[in-house]
């Protein structure tokens, strides 16, 4: 069985708030280095708050499977979730890059077509759960917890 776990959690509490600076204060916007791996770092909090919202959408739709006394752990059903998640995580990991969070992604994304193809999809559950882990651990220092 795919084992899910429920997450919570503001990850708002931390919003950045915009502050006014006159051009005479502000430091000249000059293409750094350091640039690169900040907006890779936004790029990722805004993936992984899509990353975080899928995997809540998916809950849901499990919890509602679970409420209308379906098998949630038939080969059938386990095909529908993961087939679902791969869906809208693959073009998340495409934008991702070469960041933490798109290797994560990438991995989670590979795992999930062998689920797919296979017989029985529970088959590779544990790499598939490890792919879960890594994109929460990749998440983590943007402030998202993915919860997978």
């Amino acid at each position: 069985m795919l084992t899910l776990t429920a997450c919570g959690g503001a990850d708002e509490a931390g919003a950045p708030t915009a502050t006014a600076t006159t051009a005479a204060s502000a430091p000249a916007a000059t293409p750094t280095s350091e640039a690169a791996p900040a907006a890779a770092g936004a790029d990722d909090k805004k993936i992984c708050e899509s990353v975080k919202k899928a995997g809540e959408e998916m809950k849901a739709e499990l919890v509602k499977a679970v409420q209308a006394g379906e098998d949630f752990e038939s080969p059938e059903a386990m095909k529908k979730i993961i087939s679902g998640l791969h869906e809208k995580l693959v073009p998340l990991a495409a934008s991702a890059g070469d960041s933490e969070v798109g290797a994560a992604l990438t991995a989670f994304s590979e795992e999930a077509a062998k689920s797919l193809a296979a017989k029985d999809p529970s088959a590779n559950e544990k790499e598939f759960e490890k792919t879960g882990t890594a994109i929460t651990a990749a998440c983590k220092p943007t402030g998202v917890n993915a919860g997978f």
